[in-house]
C-alpha cells in the first residue's frame, strides 16, 4: 500500500533542505500595514513594560483592530500578526505575580481569527516564538558566507529584552535549519529503500547520522550564552500555557475575550518542533504508553501516531507540518526494508548508527532539563532571598514535583523515549549496546562524523553540576524518580 503512495516532496509543503521547516524567506520582521502599528509599537516595548508592571494597562487600552482580508491572504504578514498576538497575549497573562484569566477583546478577537487562519492555537507556540521569530544581523553576503549562520542570527523579539533568551530561541532557529539535511537524507533513504538500492540505502542513512550528530553539537552551544539560572526565573514563565496550570493559578485555562468560555493549551515545547518527529517516523522509532516497555491497547506510535500526547503536539504544529508528518507516516520504509536484509551488515551498521545518534541526541535533551529545570528547581533559596519575584511556574522553587509549561513529567519520559529509540535496533549487538547505556563506535567505523561515548544515567545525572549540559532547555514537570521513577502522563510541553 505504501509503495502506492508517492514519496512527499519537501517544495509540496513549503520545506526545503536547507531551512528544513523554517520557512524559505526570512520571516517578516514588522507588519507593512500602518493600520496594525500599536500592534507592533506594544510588542517592540514588551520587555520594558513587563520591567514595568504595565503591559496589561496599556493591552487594555488598545484598539479592537480588524483582520482585514489583506492580512489573511499574505501568509508571511499572517505569521507575523499571530507572532505579535502571541507574545502579547502570554505577557498579558504571566507578567504579573498572580496570572490572568481573562484575555481583553482587543487581542483575543483578532488572534482567534489568525490562529484559526494558520491551523495554529491562540498563544505563544514554537512557531511564533522560534520558527517565524528571527532574522539575519547581517543579509549582505559580500560580508557574510552564510546568512543564516547561527552567530549571524538575531530574534525579533522577547519578552525580556536579554541575550539569554534570544539566545535559547536561537539555537533552535539554527537546529531547524541544520535539519534541513536530515530530511533530504531521509527522502533518499526512503526512495532507494522502494528501488531496493541497498548501496544508496547506505549512503543515504550514513548522511541521516552524521545530519543527528550535528544536531546534537548544537544543542551543546546553549550554554554559551544562555544561564540556566535566568532561564529558569526570567524566561521559562512567559513560556507556560494554560492547560494543566491549576498549581500555578489557572484552574479552568483562561477566557479568550470577556465573554468567551475557558480554553485550556499547553505552553510552547520543543516537542511542538516537527523534525525530531520527522526522524522518528523514517527510522521507525515507536514509543508507547507512559510506563510501558512493550505495546500495549492504549500504545503508541510514532508511525502511526495513535497516541494522544503526539497527536496533541501535532496540533501545535503549522498545518503544512503536520501534513507533511502525515504522508511521510503513510511512507516510511526504512526499517522493514534493513530487517528484511540483515545480512547486508554495512546497511545494518549504517541503520543502527541513526539510532545510536538520535539516542546520544536524547540523552543530551535529558541533560539539558536536569541543568536548566531539574537543578533550577530543587535550589534552596538562599538566606534573605525568600521576597525574590516568582512568577508562574518560576513560584515552584524547592518542590519535589514540578510543573512544566504544559504540566508534562520530567525525567523518566525522556528517559523512555531514549531507550525506546534504542529498543529497535536491527542488530543484536545494536540492540545490547543501545539497552545497556553504553555506546563506543571505534574511530574505525565506516560511519563518517560519528564519535560519541554514552555514559550512564547515573554518570550524567551525578556529574551535572560539573559538565555541561547543553541544548534545548526542557519544562517537564519532575516527577518523584525516587520512588521507582513513576511516569506521571499529563499532556503539555517540554520546556
Amino acid at each position: 500500500m505504501s509503495s502506492e503512495i508517492r514519496v512527499p516532496d519537501l517544495k509540496d509543503y513549503g520545506l526545503s533542505g536547507e531551512t528544513g521547516f523554517l520557512p524559505a524567506e526570512f520571516p517578516v520582521t514588522r507588519l507593512s500595514d500602518p493600520y496594525y502599528e500599536k500592534w507592533e509599537y506594544v510588542v517592540n516595548k514588551l520587555p520594558s513594560l513587563l520591567l514595568s508592571k504595565c503591559i496589561r494597562t496599556v493591552v487594555d487600552h488598545l484598539p479592537v483592530l480588524e483582520v482585514k482580508k489583506s492580512l489573511l491572504e499574505n501568509i508571511p504578514e499572517l505569521r507575523r500578526a499571530y507572532s505579535v498576538l502571541c507574545f502579547i497575549t502570554n505577557a498579558y497573562v504571566w507578567g504579573y505575580d498572580e496570572p490572568s484569566e481573562v484575555l481583553p477583546d482587543n487581542i483575543a478577537s483578532p488572534l482567534l481569527i489568525i490562529s484559526k487562519k494558520l491551523g495554529l492555537p491562540p498563544l505563544a507556540s514554537y512557531a511564533s516564538l522560534i520558527l517565524w521569530n528571527y532574522q539575519p544581523i547581517i543579509d549582505d553576503k559580500d560580508f557574510v558566507d552564510d546568512v543564516m549562520e547561527l552567530q549571524n542570527l538575531t530574534t525579533i523579539n522577547t519578552f525580556t529584552g536579554g541575550i539569554d533568551e534570544s539566545w535559547f530561541y536561537l539555537v533552535s532557529v539554527f537546529f531547524e535549519k541544520t535539519g534541513g539535511q536530515c530530511l533530504e537524507s531521509g527522502l533518499e533513504a526512503i526512495r532507494a529503500s522502494r528501488d531496493g538500492n541497498s548501496a544508496k540505502l547506505r549512503f543515504a542513512l550514513e548522511k541521516v547520522a552524521q545530519g543527528i550528530d550535528e544536531l546534537g553539537s548544537i544543542l551543546m552551544r546553549m550554554e554559551e550564552m544562555c544561564d540556566p539560572h535566568v532561564f529558569y526565573y526570567r524566561i521559562r514563565p512567559y513560556l507556560a500555557g494554560w492547560k494543566n496550570m491549576e498549581d500555578v493559578g489557572l484552574p479552568n485555562g483562561i477566557r479568550y475575550g470577556t465573554s468567551g468560555e475557558y480554553q485550556q493549551y499547553a505552553g510552547g515545547s520543543n516537542a511542538q518542533s516537527s523534525l525530531i518527529q520527522a526522524l522518528d517516523i523514517m527510522l521507525g522509532v515507536e514509543h508507547f504508553a507512559a510506563g510501558h516497555k512493550k505495546p500495549q491497547q492504549d500504545a503508541i506510535s510514532a508511525k502511526t501516531a495513535s497516541n494522544s500526547f503526539i497527536n496533541g503536539m501535532r496540533m501545535y504544529m503549522p498545518r503544512e507540518h503536520r501534513e507533511f508528518l502525515v504522508h511521510l507516516q503513510l511512507v516510511s520504509n526504512v526499517r522493514d526494508y534493513v530487517l528484511s536484509h540483515k545480512s547486508d551488515q554495512k546497511l545494518i551498521l549504517a541503520y543502527d548508527a541513526c539510532l545510536a545518534m538520535l539516542k546520544s541526541f536524547r540523552d543530551k535533551h535529558i541533560q539539558i532539563v536536569t541543568r536548566y529545570v531539574v537543578l533550577q528547581a530543587n535550589k534552596k533559596p538562599l538566606p534573605g532571598k525568600s521576597k525574590i519575584l516568582r512568577s508562574g511556574l518560576s513560584k515552584g522553587q524547592g518542590k519535589k514535583v514540578q510543573q512544566g509549561t504544559g504540566g508534562t513529567s520530567l525525567i523518566p519520559f525522556l528517559k523512555q523515549c531514549r531507550d525506546e529509540t534504542g529498543s529497535v535496533a536491527a542488530s543484536d549487538w545494536g540492540k545490547k549496546m543501545l539497552s545497556t547505556g553504553v555506546l563506543q563506535v571505534q574511530s574505525s567505523s565506516t560511519i563518517v562524523g560519528i564519535r560519541k561515548q554514552r555514559s550512564n544515567d547515573e554518570d550524567l545525572e551525578q556529574d551535572s553540576k560539573k559538565r555541561p549540559k547543553l541544548g534545548l532547555a526542557g519544562d517537564w514537570s519532575s516527577a518523584a524518580e525516587d520512588d521507582g521513577g513513576e511516569i506521571v502522563s499529563r499532556s503539555g510541553g517540554h520546556w
